[in-house]
């Protein structure tokens, strides 16, 4: 802890000193999009939405990415104040570390937008995000349905401490509840991944395998990688039949779905996402205060949110709701080939 806060106080003193000794280049970025990680297929998309629409609200953007890791983005975080951004749009790392990010755009002048993850920090400026809790209900009421509210289940819950993966598995847990004090369910394993690892899911649902003597009914993920993990694990014991349940809807997931490998994918539109937190962005930069249609408890704080709904995907739902829009193309999607063919 007490390294922690030295790291902590030595940005904070850089940031100064920075700040003090030379003045922001003309051309400096007004907003600092600072994305957890560009690896996973969907946060290519936030980067791409993001940035065009901050372009057409006449905002300069750089946007830069952590891969995972905390040091990183402190480190980033003293790039993009140094370099004279007004507004940090952060992807946290780590959502409760990232409470000395708000301090030190503060500290500068600047505000800070959590973006996708939560930020606790009872000053944050304000927070965009998916609506994570739905996503557990709805792939909780689906795999309930699936089931018949019977069986064995495993959940595989995203990286510990990140609101996200708490939300999501908290869905599953209020869902789930009813079922489980009955005994019709038993969760045979409840399991957090570093950096939302699919290989450390496919581990874990090989273990929960051997545990539950080499069978179980339904497995939830947190995200996309993570279904894709117990899909490969699945398959090598030659399994099939599972209900299993992703978020976020990368294409390979995707084409499960038509394959029939997985049962559901839950769609959490990135465009609106992306695109309401550079208007929310383009606001702050402007001085102007944003409006919200809900605030969320943090910290002993009420932040100023928008939550952008989800949607439960499955095989019938690919062609209208994921290609047709152009969220995905049916280049993407072999599997779905038949589903996407055009009527005679």
């Amino acid at each position: 802890m007490i390294a922690k806060l030295s790291l902590v106080s030595s940005l904070v003193a850089a940031v100064a000193a920075a700040a003090a000794g030379c003045k922001a280049p003309d051309d400096a970025p007004a907003v600092a999009f600072l994305l957890s990680t560009l690896q996973e297929e969907r946060y290519q998309k936030d980067q791409k939405y993001f940035e065009a629409r901050a372009k057409t609200l006449g905002v300069t953007v750089t946007t830069l990415a952590a891969d995972n890791d905390n040091a990183r983005q402190l480190a980033q975080v003293e790039d993009a104040l140094t370099r004279g951004a007004k507004v940090l749009v952060i992807q946290p790392t780590d959502s409760q570390a990232a409470s000395s990010y708000v301090r030190l755009a503060h500290a500068q002048g600047a505000k800070v937008i959590a973006y996708d993850r939560a930020i606790v920090a009872a000053d944050l400026d304000f927070y965009v995000s998916h609506d994570s809790y739905q996503v557990g209900v709805l792939q909780a009421e689906a795999a309930i349905a699936a089931t018949g509210g019977k069986g064995k289940f495993v959940v595989l819950s995203g990286q510990a401490g990140h609101s996200v993966a708490g939300e999501i598995t908290r869905g599953y847990d209020d869902t789930l509840a009813p079922y489980v004090r009955r005994g019709d369910i038993e969760i045979v394993t409840r399991q957090s991944h570093s950096a939302w690892s699919p290989e450390q899911a496919l581990r874990t649902v090989e273990d929960a395998l051997a545990k539950a003597g080499g069978r179980v009914d339904a497995i939830l993920a947190n995200n996309s990688g993570m279904a894709r993990g117990a899909v490969q694990a699945l398959e090598a014991a030659g399994l099939s039949g599972v209900f299993v349940a992703g978020a976020d809807a990368d294409a390979a997931n995707v084409d499960f779905v038509c394959q029939g490998k997985q049962a559901l994918e839950v769609y959490k539109p990135i465009a609106p996402l992306a695109e309401t937190a550079a208007e929310v962005a383009a606001q702050l930069v402007k001085g102007e205060r944003p409006t919200a249609a809900a605030t969320m408890a943090m910290d002993g704080g009420a932040v100023p949110v928008a939550a952008v709904p989800v949607e439960a995907i499955d095989a019938d739902d690919v062609k209208a709701r994921l290609v047709e829009p152009g969220f995905l193309t049916a280049s993407e999607l072999p599997g779905c080939a038949s589903r996407l063919a055009v009527a005679p």
